[in-house]
């Protein structure tokens, strides 16, 4: 197993493989890029399998994560993916003892990552995560969890706004930032059909670490609001942001 770590170096010339081989997804892996080199300083980690496919996990210190998640000396993963005929290979267990070891050797308090009771898109399987220890800490609306894999006996915790799951605006609410590589796309999507229905919508782009722990729900790099109330973190192209609209009618 050779796996690259991306630095300031090379991240210009290695691939991002979560948006890897999809031409409409060009934009959105220049914007990541472009926030990557950003985080990297910070202490951000990109690894990834040395082959043209999806094999990473993404992982940064909490202090430093885009996350409404809070506590002290924690690294937070925000991906772990591993797909098609490279699953069942051990890459996953590899990429995930890849991190413990790192906060280990950081003398870090343990690692969290988002999860949800029931398995759900875009987020992390939680009955793979607690084969390695994590357990869940914290949860929002009985739904969505924290899980943490303490070395010392601390835990994180959502922050207190992340649980308020509701805003005071009615329109179509999307709060997203440019962390995830098919994020651009699906904005365009969402904003060309709601253009040509007239859809109200209102696209809030989190830019900052600060705005990301303020967020008011669950976030990861994408939130969606309906009628005030929090609906989902899965990403919507024209199709699905169709069938949301038409289910709440």
């Amino acid at each position: 197993m050779e796996f690259i770590t991306l630095t300031e170096e090379n991240i210009e010339r290695e691939h991002l493989c979560c948006a890897i081989g999809d031409k409409k997804h060009n934009a959105g892996v220049n914007d990541k890029r472009n926030w990557l080199k950003k985080r990297i300083p910070e202490g951000h980690v990109f690894r990834k399998l040395d082959v043209r496919g999806k094999v990473f996990i993404e992982y940064a210190p909490l202090e430093k994560a885009w996350i409404p998640v809070t506590g002290q000396n924690f690294l937070y993963i925000y991906c772990l993916w591993v797909s098609g005929s490279y699953k069942g290979k051990g890459y996953g267990k590899a990429l995930l003892q890849s991190c413990i070891d790192e906060a280990k050797t950081q003398h870090k308090s343990g690692i969290c990552i988002l999860s949800s009771k029931k398995k759900k898109p875009f987020l992390s399987d939680k009955k793979f995560m607690m084969k390695y220890g994590f357990q869940v800490v914290d949860t929002i609306s009985n739904e969505y969890e924290l899980l943490a894999l303490s070395f010392d006996g601390t835990h994180p915790q959502f922050m207190p706004n992340a649980k308020k799951q509701s805003i005071p605006g009615k329109e179509l609410t999307i709060y997203f930032s440019n962390q995830c590589p098919f994020v651009t796309n699906c904005v365009e999507q969402v904003y060309n059909y709601c253009e040509s229905n007239r859809i109200p919508l209102n696209l809030i782009e989190i830019d900052s670490m600060e705005k990301a722990k303020q967020v008011p729900c669950i976030f990861n790099n994408w939130a969606v609001f309906y009628n005030g109330n929090f609906e989902t973190v899965q990403l919507l192209n024209e199709g699905s942001v169709k069938k949301l609209i038409q289910s709440k009618r």
